[in-house]
């Protein structure tokens, strides 16, 4: 081969090189826009405040107290926030575990206490301890769930916007024979 048949061999090599490392970046883009964001989806209201034009942190942050909201809570909005949960758990009485346990007569009911599911150490462990579902753990855990359970298997992010966590253990009270009381 004479120095012009190098040359093209060299600059081929060099092309295939180039073409290979910028469709590596393109398929990075493509598979994986946004590596901050969980493989999780999001409930409520997550614009910030300083867009909407109000200077004061996001109120969503801020756990409220669920029990004064419930009584006015509204069950069908309930029912509508809580279709999201059907792609892991059941709803209806007798309903079976699937990715996540059944939620039928789930207010009061002892953490990780649906039979036959397999709950993560840090459930089974606050079952152990004696929690249950009641209204404040219930709110606790539906608005970050990985904080109230330090372990938790689930991957949902939780309900920010206080109103529609209200909206949806006021639902979720009514998934029972017999519901359980308000708070006073």
């Amino acid at each position: 081969m004479d120095g012009f048949e190098w040359n093209k061999v060299f600059m081929g090599i060099i092309l295939a090189l180039l073409v290979g490392k910028l469709s590596g970046k393109v398929a990075d883009l493509l598979v994986n826009p946004n590596t901050d964001i969980a493989n999780a989806y999001s409930h409520g209201d997550t614009t910030p405040e300083a867009v909407k034009g109000a200077g004061a942190p996001a109120p969503q942050d801020v756990l409220e107290p669920i029990e004064p909201l419930l009584a006015a809570a509204n069950i069908a909005e309930g029912e509508k926030i809580a279709k999201k949960c059907l792609q892991c758990h059941s709803l209806e009485k007798g309903g079976a575990n699937k990715i996540g346990p059944h939620l039928w007569e789930v207010v009061n009911r002892p953490i990780a206490h649906a039979e036959g599911f397999a709950y993560s150490s840090a459930a089974q462990d606050a079952g152990k301890a004696g929690k249950v579902w009641d209204y404040h753990n219930l709110n606790a855990f539906l608005h970050k769930p990985k904080e109230f359970l330090n372990g938790t298997k689930m991957a949902f992010i939780g309900v920010k916007n206080t109103k529609e966590r209200a909206d949806l253990i006021a639902y979720l009270r009514t998934l029972a024979d017999s519901p359980a009381p308000l708070p006073k």
